[in-house]
Formats: C-alpha cells, structure tokens, sequence
C-alpha cells in the first residue's frame, strides 16, 4: 500500500477529527497508487494516521476510512459499518423513509443512500467510494432484508457538478430492474409523490422531517404562507395541522405541478393553494398589498454554496426574514433556516437579528432546531452541520 506523509504542522484537521486531507498538506507519497486507491496515511515523523482513499483530481486529496493503522477495509469492515448506520437510524429515526447513509458523518466519504419506502436512491460525490457502491448496496440490501425490509429497487443520483471536481463524470438512473420513478411516500401522516428521477437532489428533503412536524400545532386556525415550497412539504404539513389556509410558493413550475399533486393526494386542495413566483419579488408585492399571515415559513435553498458567496447571501437571508417579519401579525409566528454549511450558526443568527431591527420587531425564539437526527451531526466534521431552523414568535414594538 502507497503512504501519504504530511507534512510538519500540517494535518490539523485530520488530528482533530476530521477526515478530509487536503493537498497542500502533503509532503509526499512514497509507493505506485491509481486515483481511487485506499493508501496509508502518515504524519511528518511516520506515526500512523489511519487508511483513506486517494485522487489527484480534488483539492480534498485523502478522504479518510479508518483511524486504525492496518485495518483491511473488505467486505467484513463495510458490513460491520453499515450494520451501525442502520442501528442508529432504527433507534433515532422512522425508518420508512430516512437517509440511511450521511457521508463522513457514517464514516463513507462522499456517499449517500436514501430509502422511499422500498426504494434506495445513492447519490456517490467521490471516486474511492464510488468503486465501492456495488458492493456497499449489495451487503446494505442484505443486512435490510435481514430485518424483513425488501428493496425492490435502487437509483443512483450522482448527477451533481461537485462529481467533475473530483474528475468523475456526472451520471444517474438505475442500479436494478427499472421501476416507476415516482415513489409514494408518507412522513408525519403526510402523503407524497417523490419523482427519484428529475426531482431536485434525490428527490425529497428529508432532514426536515421533524421541523415540517414541529410547525403543525403552530398552524391550527392560521393563515400560512409558504416561502420556497419546493414540493409543497411545509405547506402540507401546516394543512395537516388545521390551517385555515396556506399559500405555498415556489420558482419551479415542475415544484408546483407536483407540489398541487400531493396537496390533491392528501385531499387538501382546498386549502391548500400554490403559486409559481420568485419569493423576492412576491414578498414585497404582498406587502403593498397590505396581506397578514399568522405563520410564515421561510425554506430558502443555499443562498451560500461556497465562502465566496457568504457576503452575498446574508443579504438574501436578510431581505427575505426582513420582508416575512412584517408580513406576520403581531403575535404571529415565524419559522426560517439556512441549509447552507457556510452560513454559520452564529452568522444565521446574526443576520435574523439585524432584520429585526430593520423592522422594528422583538422576537421571541420558540425553539432551534437543526437537521433530523438521520442527517447526524458528527463533531469535528464542521460539514455535516448544515440546517439551522428558528421558531420565533413575531412582536410589534410598542
């Protein structure tokens, strides 16, 4: 096996806890290795740092297996790992439809499987683990199968930009026989229809399980309106809650379609209403309008998708929460996240109290909440924390 040295200093990330190694952090490395390969991983004086898998073509250069200097990572191990993945989520999670597989926070770099009911959807962001994924479906079908859950089919999803950083080609469809790729769900008593295939990701939003939840006792008798609905989650959510009604809003017209679909599959289309607008400029128009909502739930995508966009983003999360703010009713509730790594907890944080000083609004937090425990939060891995969500209640100053 080729050995990776650090060099001195260097590796400070790893030492605390991280798995990633990123190129300018080695010195050299010593033996014959193809991109893709599992080599060994040594400080700057030879202690052993662990086995990780290689590729020249990322900036993230060694995305780490195992702590354990020797340890063989066959069939054995990834059965044993993906055993614990799948213990956790039936402790911490519905596992009808849950994420059983989070990237480094499972300790499988770059990899990720949902489960829709009796569908797997894989979704594989990096080359060492992606010559394991045949492998790593086939032994996570069997230890599923072995607790009664029969897969009847699996989509790979693998068909993000982030695969061409890594020298990969961009790809998706399907792993097993072909199925229907629309996939009939149902999450907190909530029915929905996951297109596996052309929805955004792998096809539904699952680490907002339980913030979707926590809205519905907020949402009984309200007027609601939905920012960002994708495929109507929230907004269906607050009608199975007693909404008196709900305004869901989203860009995508494909979103909509399907958003009014799962309304009509939870026989909640007359209360349940969708619109296809750019959230920024409906907001403001609502306004004029002299519209009030009692709940508002903002559910934006990642304003920042890298630290270079932080600066702009904090404007967009600023203006939608400064907008909403005035919308709500005195008393009134407001549910907003970034789903964005890059925006940070105490940036989130920041950027909703300075919008409730532009407004002139106290808030009164009625809880935090972050991403289903499906989604864990492994400490030291600062990118699998990702979905800050406040409940506030909204007051006027007097």
């Amino acid at each position: 096996m080729a050995v990776a040295k650090l060099k001195k200093g260097e590796g400070r990330t790893l030492k605390a806890g991280g798995l990633w190694v990123y190129d300018n952090e080695i010195a050299e490395v010593q033996g014959d290795f193809a991109d893709g390969d599992l080599i060994a991983v040594e400080d700057f004086d030879g202690y052993p740092m662990g086995t990780g898998f290689i590729n020249r073509h990322s900036k993230i250069r060694i995305r780490m297996m195992t702590r354990t200097p020797d340890l063989a990572v066959d069939e054995e191990f990834l059965r044993k790992r993906l055993q614990n993945a799948w213990e956790y989520r039936k402790k911490t999670v519905d596992t009808s439809c849950c994420r059983l597989i989070f990237g480094e926070a499972d300790f499988f770099p770059g990899l990720v499987v949902d489960k829709f009911s009796d569908i797997l959807v894989v979704e594989s962001l990096a080359l060492g683990i992606d010559r394991m994924k045949g492998t790593i479906l086939r032994l996570l079908t069997e230890i599923l199968a072995e607790d009664g859950v029969n897969i009847r089919g699996v989509f790979e999803r693998s068909d993000a930009k982030v695969r061409e950083q890594e020298g990969m080609e961009r790809t998706k469809g399907f792993l097993s026989a072909p199925f229907d790729p629309i996939v009939e769900i149902t999450e907190n008593g909530v029915k929905y229809q996951v297109d596996v295939e052309n929805g955004q990701k792998t096809g539904f939003f699952l680490d907002q399980k339980y913030n979707r939840l926590a809205i519905q006792k907020l949402c009984r008798g309200a007027k609601v309106l939905d920012c960002f609905t994708h495929t109507g989650s929230f907004a269906l959510n607050a009608g199975m809650g007693g909404a008196s009604s709900v305004l869901g809003v989203d860009a995508s017209e494909l979103g909509v379609r399907q958003a009014e679909k799962n309304a009509e599959l939870n026989g909640l289309s007359d209360v349940v209403k969708f619109r296809c607008a750019d959230v920024f400029e409906l907001l403001p128009e609502l306004e004029e309008e002299g519209e009030q909502f009692d709940v508002i739930i903002l559910d934006p995508p990642a304003f920042a998708k890298s630290q270079n966009s932080v600066k702009n983003a904090v404007k967009g999360y600023r203006e939608i929460n400064r907008r909403a703010m005035r919308l709500v009713r005195d008393g009134g509730f407001l549910a907003t996240c970034s789903c964005s790594h890059f925006m940070t907890y105490e940036l989130f944080t920041k950027t909703i109290h300075q919008a409730a000083q532009n407004v002139h609004r106290r808030l009164r937090q009625v809880e935090f909440r972050t991403q289903a425990p499906d989604h864990p939060i492994l400490w030291a891995a600062e990118e699998s924390y990702y979905l800050k969500f406040y409940i506030f209640q909204v007051c006027r100053e007097y």
